[in-house]
């Protein structure tokens, strides 16, 4: 009984260190995916993404939460031992009372936690209510509205399909993904403008814990520790999503520098950089480019 209890009580201090995480923005994941970043001279650029997109499934969460949360919620007496001999005894009724009582005072600081935690993601959500079965079509009729988001459909435990393209004149950074009223979330691509039409691409969402996707590691661990909780021996974990895409640039530019294994090929479209990435990726894509003006 003891070894269970401190198996729930890891899994409760476990899922308020991933709440804390989720709570600083790390929200979003690829999983199957194509991605290509057209950047042309002059300024011009195009940018698309075909696949799947995870937005951690925090009603899954949440239910995981209260399931730990409340695997002990009713009182168990603990054993109580000889001060002498230090073998078990029986508990006196004063010792019991005052185990009850810390039991208590424990379960209504859990309950204001759960509470607390609850109103943080909902504020992060932009309002939506992680707890309502429909604030994932919420979400999606939210992107739909977004320029540049021509298909979204929810597949279910988080799992987006999209399609997004969008194209302009980069007289900007670009950022993607970003969803409308997120106070703040990570993204999977940035393209930074630099002085003298140098571009700089970073693309941290494309890669594993090591190169910038917590994500990913965070839901790992997660897999094996709530395994254990619960009682009828049901896997309860949240889906995990399987990192598995392609990302290119395509340039008529001057590279100047890329971290990709083969270099820029030439193409009839132009000079090509590509990543191929998935759960062993450890660095992300990045490239600098210089744009003829």
């Amino acid at each position: 009984m003891q070894l269970t209890n401190s198996i729930k009580r890891f899994g409760k201090i476990s899922l308020a260190a991933a709440m804390a995480m989720l709570l600083t923005g790390c929200l979003l994941s690829p999983g199957k995916f194509t991605s290509q970043l057209d950047l042309k001279n002059g300024g011009g650029f195009a940018y698309s993404y075909d696949g799947e997109i995870y937005l951690l499934a925090l009603s899954k969460l949440a239910e995981l939460g209260n399931k730990a949360e409340n695997a002990d919620n009713e009182f168990i007496e603990q054993p109580c031992y000889s001060e002498e001999s230090f073998e078990e005894r029986t508990c006196t009724q004063d010792e019991v009372a005052e185990q009850r009582r810390d039991w208590g005072t424990e379960m209504e600081a859990s309950i204001k936690s759960q509470k607390e935690e609850a109103e943080m993601m909902q504020g992060m959500l932009g309002g939506i209510d992680p707890a309502d079965p429909e604030a994932a079509e919420e979400l999606a009729s939210r992107l739909r509205r977004q320029k540049g988001w021509n298909t979204v459909e929810y597949k279910g435990d988080g799992l987006f399909a999209v399609e997004f393209r969008i194209e302009g004149q980069l007289d900007y950074d670009f950022l993607f993904p970003t969803i409308e009223r997120f106070p703040m979330s990570n993204f999977f691509v940035l393209v930074g403008n630099r002085d003298g039409g140098t571009v700089r691409v970073d693309a941290p969402g494309f890669s594993a814990q090591a190169g910038g996707n917590p994500f990913q590691g965070m839901m790992s661990g997660m897999a094996g520790m709530f395994a254990n909780v619960g009682d009828d021996g049901a896997e309860k974990t949240p889906v995990i999503p399987e990192l598995d895409g392609t990302f290119r640039i395509v340039t008529d530019g001057q590279i100047l520098a890329n971290n990709t294994d083969e270099g820029p090929a030439n193409t009839a479209a132009g000079k090509v950089l590509e990543w191929k990435v998935n759960k062993r990726t450890q660095i992300a894509p990045t490239a600098l480019i210089k744009l003829a003006e």
